[in-house]
């Protein structure tokens, strides 16, 4: 399957006013992509589309609400009439409560599953007709770490992302199966410093943090670009990421106890926030339009391990030395 290279793209992104899904419209724009961002605040992607225009690139904004099917369409609609066709969608709009189970209401489960579950199925439904029509294109979805490995405070988010990672897997397979030149791509991030964490509604009676090592979203946008011109199934953005997806295939019950022992109190910040301060769950709430939240001075900048998925070369080198090593450990341990 062959893309287009980032500069000859039209992308959407929808949840582009603040984090990932802003320095993913900045990436892309500096490319020299035509740029179409939608969310639900129209003050951030103002804001956003102002910043890039600034710079020369080319953007256009469409406020939108992910559950709602008709305005998800008309985003789809309005890249191809703008800029005559639709060859990248990236589904970024996420929303979340840190609460247990039995302190989250049916209301608030509800919509957890319906924005960032059944609004990424609403996305790849407009999108493909568009794709197909312009000969192909990237569908690329970004989840969690979680849509593999859930964590506590989270039982309808790690619900709505393992349920992603199921509707993905069975699109991909179906897009094969008809030849369609679509790729399709679950990016995972681990804990990413965005403003999600001051717009999550809380019941912790503290600020959420996403659990340490945090990295910066340039990190996650780099991949998602990588997965624009590279059809790639998976990419876990944040080494982190990837050394908890390994212990849970490994050891999943081992993983079980090392994050029931240590997760409970690294999502918990010593900042106090009532669970009636302002949160984005149903509403917008402006304020938080940037890209980096509010963890900078310890978020880290680069991941080796998502710098190797994004470099096969250099990963299969790397990989090709480690078996090696492997082989010539067990020689030495047979002659011994």
């Amino acid at each position: 399957m062959q893309l287009k290279p980032i500069d000859q793209q039209v992308v959407v992104i929808f949840g582009a006013s603040s984090g990932i899904g802003r320095a993913t419209a900045l990436r892309f724009a500096a490319r020299g992509a035509k740029v179409v961002v939608a969310a639900r605040s129209e003050e951030g992607l103002q804001s956003l589309v102002e910043e890039i225009q600034s710079a020369d690139g080319a953007a256009i904004a469409v406020p939108a609400n992910v559950t709602n099917l008709e305005q998800v369409r008309a985003v789809a609609e309005t890249a191809v009439r703008e800029y005559g066709r639709l060859d990248t969608w990236v589904h970024v709009a996420a929303v979340a409560v840190y609460a247990t189970f039995e302190q989250t209401t049916p209301h608030e489960f509800k919509r957890i599953i319906d924005v960032n579950l059944t609004g990424q199925a609403y996305g790849a439904m407009v999108a493909i007709p568009h794709l197909k029509n312009g000969g192909g294109g990237a569908l690329i979805h970004i989840s969690s770490v979680e849509a593999k490995r859930a964590l506590p405070y989270h039982s309808a988010y790690a619900a709505s992302k393992h349920g992603m990672a199921g509707f993905l897997d069975a699109l991909r397979m179906e897009l094969e199966h008809d030849d369609v030149p679509i790729s399709v791509t679950n990016v995972m991030p681990a804990a990413i410093n965005t403003p999600f964490f001051n717009k999550a509604r809380t019941k912790m009676g503290v600020k959420p943090m996403g659990a340490p090592p945090i990295y910066q979203p340039s990190i996650v946008a780099d991949a998602i670009l990588y997965a624009a011109e590279n059809p790639t199934p998976e990419i876990v953005a944040g080494g982190a990421g990837k050394v908890i997806l390994l212990g849970q295939r490994l050891v999943p019950r081992l993983m079980d106890a090392i994050i029931a022992r240590t997760c409970f109190t690294m999502q918990r910040t010593k900042e106090p926030k009532s669970e009636n301060e302002p949160y984005s769950l149903f509403e917008p709430i402006d304020g938080y339009n940037h890209v980096e939240g509010d963890f900078g001075d310890q978020a880290r900048g680069s991941s080796l391990g998502t710098w190797l998925e994004t470099h096969p070369i250099a990963n299969a080198v790397v990989g090709g030395v480690a078996l090696l090593a492997v082989v010539l450990l067990l020689e030495r341990s047979l002659k011994d």
